[in-house]
């Protein structure tokens, strides 16, 4: 399955890195780099996460990663993983 980020994510994720940044870059770049590896990981088991709390649709997926929620829809007929949004539920 290709993976594809929306611009809401893109947008949130370099916010949440940027914030992290402040305090120390090195735990930002590690940040974003586990990230990356767990969201490619997705290809093996897409549906390997809970159904979005968020959304009534099977294939909305809430993956949590380090205390930030990551929102990705599953669209089988297309082979594709769309990331939606990343946010920290008790930063909403």
């Amino acid at each position: 399955m290709k993976i594809v980020e929306s611009d809401e994510y893109k947008t949130r994720l370099r916010e949440i890195t940027n914030f992290i940044k402040k305090d120390k870059k090195s735990v930002a770049i590690s940040f974003a780099k586990d990230l990356r590896k767990s969201i490619k990981d997705l290809n093996n088991f897409p549906f390997k996460f809970r159904k979005s709390i968020y959304f009534d649709d099977k294939n909305i997926r809430d993956m949590i990663f380090k205390g930030y929620t990551i929102v990705y829809e599953i669209n089988v007929d297309e082979d594709l993983i769309i990331i939606l949004n990343i946010f920290n539920k008790n930063k909403r």
